[in-house]
């Protein structure tokens, strides 16, 4: 198992950018495709954004595209989730996940899983 922590999140106004960090440690890094969930209050756990081993590509749900862009540091075992344009429906914990695949974006295929990290974008 890969150890993950998140860090970045905070309290934004609508329109704004926060940007999310997640380091790895206990594996190696570039084994590993990783992901960005999130969770609102009384909402199921839902996909973000997915990224492959290499960081070559990627993967967004339909309601961040644009906005979000998450990126890999494989050499600082570190994975990164830009979210510009912020809005008040983006409210959630994002926590980050690494599964042992080339890409993935299947919930279940993800083994490791941080503790997440408080996104409150304010109207």
């Amino acid at each position: 198992q890969v150890q993950l922590v998140e860090s970045g999140g905070g309290l934004v106004q609508a329109g704004g950018s926060l940007r999310l960090s997640c380091a790895a440690s206990g594996r190696t890094f570039s084994n590993y495709a990783m992901a960005w969930f999130r969770q609102a209050p009384g909402k199921e756990r839902e996909f973000v954004v997915a990224i492959s081993w290499s960081g070559s590509r990627t993967d967004y749900a339909d309601s961040v595209k644009g906005r979000f862009t998450i990126s890999r540091d494989n050499a600082k075992s570190t994975m990164y989730l830009q979210m510009n344009s912020l809005k008040p429906e983006d409210t959630a914990v994002y926590v980050c996940a690494a599964a042992r695949t080339r890409f993935t974006w299947t919930q279940s295929d993800f083994g490791s899983w941080g503790q997440g990290t408080q996104v409150t974008v304010s109207s």
